[in-house]
């Protein structure tokens, strides 16, 4: 199972940990930093991108929206048709906690995601010792991908034969996952097999159910699911490992009350850059 070991992670406070809304709720209330109410989205972005890897098959078509607020960018993925453009001139200049009440949820996890990290600057925590930082290399969006999801896998330590829930197929790490001895249970709503013709499936209650371990992308924080699957593997006691380019410090803020481990890569993201960048990964504290 995931490793649960690296000293000075912060211990989740349990009341405003539950759910994302109850996180949003104590942002509000000022109890992570500044009142929101003080603070302004700057600027407001919306990315979709395409993307064809070498040798692949599959053109990933993906939305983005991001906010800057002060020196650091929150973001979070989305569906198609989800948010419009013009969020951009509508948004950009608006104090946060009106986008954290009012905004479509996307544009509101990449306003938290924003808020929790200018309060908490990924960099910072890993010169704390919170977080250890991973500089994936200069070079080709293959190149930079592999290095990306190489360090995602070394978060994963689980038991042969052990099976291992991935909500938001990333092909390496099913890979990654089968490498290690595990047995992947996919799942997800864009794809209906992954690159070795698994099939995937959208069912994400039957794979909580079963899976043993469980490793979910930072979309979930988009989708609204992110609680249920954070409830259910606490519930039943298993791992959760979070993959997070969406919300990669709002799914921090769930180490130790939930959440084992942590792959949080703020932007630019991989994808968006050729030149080196850091992703940092998180481990709860024994005992959270």
């Amino acid at each position: 199972m995931p490793t649960t070991s690296t000293p000075g992670t912060p211990t989740a406070s349990t009341a405003s940990t539950r759910t994302v809304d109850a996180l949003t709720a104590s942002v509000l209330a000022g109890e992570h930093g500044p009142l929101p109410s003080a603070l302004v989205a700057t600027s407001v972005f919306w990315i979709h991108h395409g993307t064809r890897l070498a040798g692949g098959g599959t053109t990933y078509l993906n939305q983005y929206v991001l906010v800057r607020v002060g020196g650091s960018f929150g973001g979070c993925a989305f569906e198609a048709g989800e948010i419009d453009p013009a969020v951009c001139r509508d948004s950009s200049g608006t104090a946060l906690d009106v986008l954290l009440r009012e905004a479509p949820r996307p544009l509101r996890m990449a306003a938290l995601d924003a808020y929790l990290a200018e309060a908490h600057p990924h960099a910072s925590a890993a010169e704390a010792g919170e977080a250890e930082a991973v500089v994936l290399p200069a070079g080709t969006p293959e190149t930079r991908a592999q290095a990306r999801d190489a360090a995602i896998a070394g978060l994963l330590d689980i038991r042969a034969g052990a099976k291992v829930g991935l909500i938001g197929v990333v092909n390496p790490l099913v890979a990654a996952i089968r490498e290690r001895g595990g047995v992947p249970l996919p799942c997800d709503f864009n794809l209906k097999t992954t690159q070795w013709g698994d099939p995937v499936t959208d069912d994400m209650h039957r794979v909580l159910d079963e899976a043993e371990a469980v490793i979910a992308t930072g979309m979930t924080l988009s989708n609204g699911s992110f609680d249920t699957i954070l409830d259910r593997c606490r519930s039943r006691g298993i791992p959760l490992v979070v993959y997070a380019q969406s919300g990669s410090a709002v799914a921090r803020a769930f180490l130790g009350a939930g959440v084992t481990a942590l792959s949080a890569e703020p932007f630019p993201f991989s994808q968006f850059s050729a030149d080196p960048t850091r992703l940092y990964r998180y481990r709860a504290t024994a005992g959270t």
